[in-house]
């Protein structure tokens, strides 16, 4: 076992679910939660900051801020009380409590957006504000996800090779669609080394990512309410969408085998599990879907049916149809 001195020394980067024998789906869920941050945005984080330390933006006495729905914004938490820097997340009233409170827990602030822009939503209400703050206050330094290509490029760098060494016979590729930095660094990858795998986006809809109209979202992680500059389609090739009702199902799925994953998984899941029913011949495939959390921050949320019901419906429980699955949204 390793020994470590600092928490983002660690991540399991080679650990995986066979979902065939979970839930009849023939995928390889690659769980990235098992870190001190609790999901993929660990890798992420560590290399903004380091790259940021690198060029100079950051130095002793910088307040790190970022825009985050919530991941992103523990892993930045837990890499700043590490290197001793201060950490501002601004995220927005879809944010779960327990995000918040884990944040706060160790050592950063959260301020919480209320009122979405009229155009953009809850995120460009949310870059809006850190834009004037940082225009207001030179300690604060941006890191900017959405724009940082150290955020794919972390993925380039161990995600995606991780992948490539553990099933040298990969297929296709599941993965979901926020920033796009998982996304983007496991597609130029594949695209580069190995030109055979496809690799298929899953985005939740109502997401505006590759040009779907927007619709409310109530679920954090997937999905964007602004077109995230690190998108390329060229890299990609193909796009699938889930509605936040067949996530909630999926969730609960799993749950239901022990598997307690978050909302973004559940996305990625039901969107692998549409895909591989609409293509034949799935089973002659090695096929894996990353997933970027556990389920511990969404109790509040997809695992309180109350609050599922409120937004969804009663019915939304209902389990699905495997001929459901396979239709258009």
């Amino acid at each position: 076992m390793p020994v470590i001195s600092a928490p983002y020394e660690y991540n399991e980067d080679d650990l995986y679910v066979d979902l065939d024998a979970v839930l009849g789906v023939p995928v390889l869920l690659k769980c990235e939660g098992f870190n001190f941050a609790g999901s993929i945005k660990l890798k992420a984080a560590v290399e903004m900051v380091t790259a940021a330390e690198r060029d100079g933006h950051l130095v002793p006495g910088s307040v790190i801020v970022e825009s985050s729905s919530g991941n992103l914004g523990v892993a930045l938490a837990v890499v700043a009380a590490s290197k001793g820097y201060e950490f501002l997340c601004v995220t927005d009233v879809r944010c779960n409590l327990s995000t918040k409170r884990m944040i706060e827990s160790l050592g950063g602030r959260v301020h919480t957006i209320v009122d979405p822009d009229e155009e953009s939503g809850f995120l460009g209400a949310r870059m809006a504000y850190v834009r004037r703050l940082c225009d207001q206050d030179s300690t604060y330094v941006w890191l900017n996800q959405y724009r940082n290509t150290n955020n794919w490029r972390s993925h380039f760098r161990v995600t995606a090779p991780a992948i490539a060494r553990r099933w040298p016979d990969l297929s296709v590729l599941f993965v979901g669609a926020g920033t796009t930095g998982t996304l983007m660094g496991c597609a130029r990858y594949f695209r580069t080394h190995r030109p055979g795998v496809r690799v298929v986006a899953v985005d939740s809809l109502g997401s505006v990512t590759f040009g779907a109209p927007p619709a409310r979202r109530m679920i954090p992680g997937l999905g964007t309410s602004v077109r995230p500059p690190l998108v390329d389609e060229s890299w990609i090739d193909e796009v699938v969408y889930v509605s936040e009702p067949e996530t909630v199902r999926t969730c609960y799925q799993l749950a239901a085998r022990g598997f307690l994953f978050g909302g973004s998984t559940g996305t990625v899941v039901s969107g692998a599990r549409r895909w591989l029913e609409a293509n034949p011949g799935r089973h002659n495939r090695v096929a894996v879907a990353i997933a970027p959390d556990l389920g511990e921050r969404y109790l509040d949320s997809i695992y309180q049916r109350n609050w599922v019901t409120d937004l969804y419906g009663e019915d939304v429980m209902e389990p699905a149809l495997a001929s459901d699955l396979g239709k258009g949204i």
